[in-house]
């Protein structure tokens, strides 16, 4: 019955909309639709480029939570897009069988890694990194054996895998360089460990930048906003020898929207600078193509590790072991 009542308005809705005007909902996170983030400049330049058209964004939590909404709408999802899903989140989302090829021309891209897929299209990119405080900081790890080596007031602020995308980010990192030693090496850095958060906002924002700890995991990227916006340099990223695990950042359209024609017209309009500009300050990121002079001068600033990556279908099939072996290293 309430299935019943939701269709009932969400047609009432459209027929308020006039007959020439096409709308497109897109999935994302919050913080890229905030009034800081690039999804309000975004919705404007593509709407004054489609015409008679709107672009309607629907905040989620984030990447887990916007794979969360698809499992559970299925075939009935009132989206047309998602924007938010990361490339470790790719091969969970396509077993759902909801996504539809892009079609788009990626010969534009400029990541660290060589791109193929046909459903999935890349927006931004970055690293993930403990950011310090220069402050409280003089001199940072500079690999995982200096930071479980550290004296025991260097506490670090991380994310829970199951519920951040961050917090995934640092268990594929971890995997990545010890492998098998995985758990032995989550029980040092568990030492290390001030708090464990739900969401990158919460470790970032209310614990880091108060002054908690002198660490908190986030992206190689993150100084930028500080250097470009607060003229400040006390937040920066501290580079490890290990090398930096590699997050890239995509879109797709779902194969049931009413509108693929608009859809497709926004994932190539992604590709472009005047989707692009507004991605290294706005979303705190790469951009996805060479921005050439548009690039602000702080991004040749940041740290440039060695990528770190993982197959998506990789992911998928050992996330959950990994994820049980954090637990285990946390409950000792």
């Amino acid at each position: 019955m309430q299935r019943l009542v939701a269709l009932a308005l969400g047609l009432s809705a459209a027929g308020t909309v006039s007959a020439a005007e096409q709308s497109l909902t897109v999935y994302t996170y919050d913080s890229f639709v905030s009034e800081w983030g690039p999804g309000p400049a975004i919705e404007a330049a593509f709407e004054a480029r489609c015409g008679d058209c709107e672009l309607r964004f629907v905040a989620l939590d984030g990447g887990v939570d916007i794979l969360q909404r698809l499992r559970l709408e299925g075939e009935v999802s009132g989206a047309d897009l998602v924007l938010g899903l990361d490339m470790n989140l790719m091969a969970e989302a396509r077993e759902l069988g909801l996504l539809a090829p892009h079609g788009v021309d990626t010969s534009a891209l400029a990541l660290p890694i060589e791109w193929n897929d046909d459903t999935f299209l890349p927006y931004d990119w970055g690293h993930f990194a403990f950011v310090y405080d220069r402050e409280q900081l003089d001199e940072p790890p500079g690999s995982f054996a200096e930071l479980f080596a550290a004296s025991d007031d260097l506490k670090v602020i991380i994310q829970d895998p199951r519920t951040s995308v961050a917090g995934q980010g640092l268990l594929l990192w971890m995997k990545h360089v010890f492998g098998d030693e995985a758990p032995e090496a989550w029980q040092r850095l568990n030492e290390r460990v001030l708090t464990v958060t739900n969401g990158w906002s919460q470790a970032y924002f209310s614990l880091f930048m108060n002054g908690e700890a002198p660490l908190v995991l986030s992206y190689a990227t993150s100084p930028a906003y500080h250097m470009a916006v607060e003229e400040s340099d006390r937040y920066q990223a501290a580079e490890f020898e290990e090398g930096h695990y590699l997050q890239v950042e995509t879109a797709a359209m779902l194969r049931t929207s009413d509108a693929p024609e608009l859809a497709r017209e926004f994932l190539a309009f992604m590709l472009t600078p005047d989707f692009q500009r507004h991605i290294p300050l706005g979303n705190v990121m790469n951009p996805a193509i060479d921005l050439g002079d548009e690039l602000p001068e702080v991004f040749e600033r940041l740290i440039s590790p060695e990528s770190l990556v993982f197959t998506p279908e990789e992911v998928r099939a050992d996330r959950r072991a990994w994820i049980r072996e954090w637990l285990n290293a946390a409950a000792r």
